[in-house]
């Protein structure tokens, strides 16, 4: 297969057309720019204005609106002439849905107008209709006849625009030929393309937005691959995961997929969506891009000791899902979830107390431990045994000289640097974990021909890491490697953050670590913090969200988010909440917050908590459960894509949704 990025052992931005948004320059190697949108009613032009201001003082470069009809379309000139009454000349973005006529009267006003080509001329009715040739044909002639005035006005007027497919809103007609997959979410967006193209409109950014990080990163690589093979270029790229949600685990499953493809050198803009004030997207849209953007704090740089790979030769399928193949070593590994490695070697001497941060609490007076479902399944002591016995499902991994020491064998497992193993006198007959720093200055192919010895060796945990500023690419190409080789030893990945702040923190696990999780490639997880020094609490809208007391706490709770954002292991509820606009017909944080505070227990439900009708049902594909604002004051309960309920008042609606949770199985007593 061919290459979709450059930057599988390395790091490269992948270079796009250039694209004038106002006076913005977007693509073509230009710096990564970042934007949000506004949640205001945009009939409110002060309240907009306010808020777009907010937005461009926190550092948004793009600020975009929702225009969900001619009226909304119409006050953008209002707002977009006191903004720059007020002296901001940052580019908006006009966002449209099932309108034309709005996005047509938009894009003689703002500088850059997104249509989503599921639902801008299509219809959306979850009907399953088999199209022949020439009917589906017909069907495209129809969307040029609909879309072409709209290319034509943007094209006269030097307007932008986005052409963002999501993948909860795929027609019908997509659906039909090409199901809800990322192949149909490509080929949504690059029919619109071809009739861009046919008029000589170039102005264009596309996006390939969904909830699932795993399905987005999928189809912007296919998408990638699809217009260089028919074009022989490539449009700039907004990167994005819809419905992300908020607090930590809203910015792990965007750091997961948005981060994914910036480690790949692809995106020329982000947004983070997040159920929460807009200017709050900012900081973490900073901390995604600050990597990669010229002058960065840690600007990267290609290893040129990491052996390339040729096309054809990756051993995976960056295309598609499939787990790594490898052999179950105890609990690690083969069909079983991935484990999570807690690291308390920093602690002088671990109490009993020192577990709770890791999810096991001791109660002395009955002589038990209480498990959580986010319990790490080993804890690395470095050179201490434990003076007091373990929970039934702990184990522990330390230095050989410690491990010799250890009376229960059955327990305690040891962990050797790289080759040493190989020649090592003593070794478990059950586990051994090997650590191999993956491709630093002085190491080359050459240097691993110790690991085919491992090969054959049933008791071998490898432990992947790196010391390269591009640790991400010199990992997975340490894993190409080893499905060259056909060495099926279960892998651990181990990420070590030099950041300082939580966010930082958050970010750099959930973007090296989550990308390898992606392709398929580990089989566990262990995080670690360079710097011990205490981690201040990350306040956003008035509430701390990170439980940052405790530093082995919070990186127990971000390795178990990381798993649940790429569908690996499930130890939670998830919900997919969108991240609220002009659309919104409730208080979104709120009740994110109140459906959340009952339902938080029920482990690997879905639930969708979304604000309007528009993208609800659509963005929702995923869930199990959805709660769906369908009028003022009115909700609308949905079992997957189905409505269940319709009108509901918003008083009793969370009541309700319970109630369709016990109907359907999915509840059970906190």
């Amino acid at each position: 297969m061919e290459l979709y990025s450059e930057s599988l052992t390395g790091y490269k931005r992948l270079i796009t057309k250039e694209v004038r948004i106002g006076d913005l320059l977007l693509g073509n190697g230009h710096p990564i720019r970042i934007q949000t949108m506004t949640t205001t009613d945009t009939m409110d032009i002060a309240g907009t204005v306010a808020q777009s201001i907010r937005c461009i003082e926190a550092g948004a470069e793009l600020v975009r609106i929702t225009a969900p009809s001619k009226k909304e379309a119409e006050q953008l000139l209002l707002i977009k002439e006191e903004l720059r009454r007020q002296g901001y000349s940052t580019p908006l973005v006009a966002d449209i849905h099932f309108t034309p006529n709005a996005a047509e009267i938009a894009a003689r006003i703002v500088e850059k107008v997104r249509v989503n080509p599921g639902n801008y001329v299509d219809k959306k009715k979850f009907e399953q209709i088999d199209y022949t040739d020439a009917e589906y044909a017909e069907e495209i002639e129809r969307i040029r006849d609909r879309f072409t005035p709209l290319v034509k006005i943007c094209k006269e007027y030097g307007t932008a625009m986005r052409i963002g497919t999501n993948h909860g809103s795929l027609s019908d007609r997509i659906m039909s030929r090409y199901g809800d997959t990322p192949i149909g979410m490509v080929e949504s967006a690059m029919e619109f393309l071809r009739i861009s193209r046919d008029e000589n409109y170039h102005n264009i950014v596309l996006s390939m937005k969904s909830s699932n990080p795993q399905v987005m990163v999928q189809a912007y690589r296919l998408l990638i691959q699809t217009m260089q093979s028919e074009f022989g270029e490539i449009y700039p790229l907004h990167l994005g995961v819809t419905e992300a949600g908020d607090g930590e685990d809203g910015r792990i499953k965007s750091a997961i997929g948005i981060g994914t493809l910036l480690e790949d050198g692809i995106g020329d803009t982000i947004r983070v969506s997040l159920t929460e004030d807009p200017e709050f997207e900012i900081p973490v849209c900073r901390d995604l891009v600050k990597r990669y953007n010229s002058g960065s704090e840690l600007p990267p740089a290609t290893n040129g000791r990491v052996p390339g790979i040729e096309s054809g030769s990756l051993g995976y399928n960056p295309f598609e899902y499939k787990r790594r193949e490898s052999f179950a070593v105890d609990v690690i590994g083969g069909k079983q979830v991935p484990v999570v490695v807690a690291d308390l070697s920093g602690i002088d001497k671990i109490q009993p107390s020192d577990l709770v941060a890791i999810g096991y609490t001791y109660d002395a007076v009955t002589d038990k431990w209480t498990i959580s479902d986010a319990a790490a399944d080993f804890v690395f002591t470095g050179h201490q045994l434990l003076d007091f016995a373990l929970p039934g499902s702990l184990k522990v991994i330390c230095y050989p000289a410690t491990w010799i020491e250890a009376a229960d064998k059955t327990k305690y497992f040891p962990i050797y640097q790289d080759s040493g193993f190989v020649n090592a006198e003593w070794k478990s007959e059950l586990m051994n974990f090997v650590m191999v720093d993956c491709f630093n200055d002085e190491s080359s192919l050459n240097d691993f021909t110790w690991l085919d010895e491992l090969a054959s060796d049933k008791t071998v945990v490898l432990c992947l890491s790196s010391t390269n500023r591009n640790a991400m690419q010199s990992v997975r190409r340490m894993m190409m490697e080893l499905l060259q080789r056909r060495i099926q030893n279960p892998v651990i990945l181990i990420t070590d953050s030099k950041w300082s702040t939580v966010d930082e923190h958050l970010i750099h696990f959930a973007t090296e670590t989550g990308a390898l999780l992606l392709e398929g490639l580990g089989d566990g997880i262990c995080l670690g913090i360079s710097s011990r020094q205490p981690m201040a609490n990350v306040q956003v809208s008035g509430r701390t969200y990170l439980p940052v007391s405790n530093m082995y706490q919070f990186m127990n709770n971000t390795a178990f988010s990381i798993l649940q954002a790429t569908r690996t292991r499930i130890s939670k509820t998830e919900y997919i909440s969108c991240p609220s606009c002009g659309r919104t017909l409730f208080d979104l944080q709120e009740t994110t917050a109140k459906i959340r505070a009952v339902t938080n227990h029920l482990k690997g439900v879905k639930i969708a908590i979304m604000g309007c009708i528009v993208n609800g049902p659509g963005e929702m594909a995923d869930a199990d459960f959805g709660y769906v604002g369908s009028g003022p004051g009115k909700i609308t309960l949905y079992k997957g894509k189905e409505v269940v309920k319709r009108s509901v008042s918003s008083e009793v609606a969370v009541d309700e949704l319970i109630l369709l949770l016990k109907e359907n199985g999915a509840w059970v007593e906190p």
